[in-house]
């Protein structure tokens, strides 16, 4: 393994969202990192955000935009102080523009061990088709 490979599958850290639009959110905002695979039938998109319960998670769909808010809160108990801290909470925010290409009432939402896993189906228009050839 090469020296660039193994520095690509080290954890990265939380990194805080520097847009404009963010800068009006109380306390830190992170981009969660995502990864987007297509098929012929659908786009699937997985976004990690660790520490983030489905409660604390929301999804909202307007005017083709796709946003992706959720917390993740502190771990420790109502008694119990911090002596020392490097896990870091806040909120996740992040905001994707789907195409007239997506079926948007038949988005499908998964989270599972801090992955966040969208199945954005394609309309039957977008999807590719065999074109059957007669003879004249």
């Amino acid at each position: 393994m090469t020296e660039e490979e193994s520095r690509a599958l080290q954890a990265k850290e939380k990194a805080e969202v520097t847009g404009p639009m963010e800068h009006t959110r109380a306390g830190l905002v992170f981009t969660p990192e995502v990864d987007i695979f297509e098929t012929d039938k659908s786009i699937t998109l997985l976004a990690d955000m660790p520490g983030v319960k489905a409660d604390n998670l929301n999804i909202d769909l307007r005017e083709n935009v796709l946003t992706l808010d959720g917390e993740v809160k502190s771990p420790e108990g109502d008694s119990e102080v911090d002596v020392f801290r490097e896990y870091r909470t806040g909120k996740y925010y992040r905001q994707f523009h789907l195409s007239e290409l997506i079926d948007q009432a038949n988005i499908n939402a998964e989270l599972k061990d801090g992955v966040l896993r969208l199945t954005l189906p394609k309309v039957e228009a977008a999807r590719p088709r065999q074109i059957a050839v007669r003879a004249a």
